[in-house]
């Protein structure tokens, strides 16, 4: 499946953010932070993640829905994009 180049863009800005707040949360344990901003930041950073890969399946669903023998001939047919959401879920 060829993933749409504003797909890889928006995943690619996610991940970027999420590098981010994981830098982020190594300054925190450095600086002794409070357990709950550091759970805190943990969860916007793994939050984040899910969010990627949430747009990457949302792709793969919509080139399922209108491109169904391509997808199939590609190997993503739509009960392999729904493993992959289960994954994410």
């Amino acid at each position: 499946m060829d993933i749409p180049e504003d797909v890889i863009a928006d995943v690619r800005t996610r991940l970027r953010r999420v590098a981010g707040q994981v830098q982020g949360v190594e300054r925190m344990l450095e600086e002794g932070r409070e357990c709950r901003d550091v759970v805190t930041q943990l969860s916007a950073a793994t939050r984040a993640l899910e969010q990627a890969g949430f747009r990457l399946v949302a792709a793969g669903l919509t080139y399922c829905v209108t491109e169904p023998e391509k997808a199939e001939a590609d190997g993503y047919p739509l009960a392999e994009v729904e493993k992959m959401f289960m994954k994410l879920a």
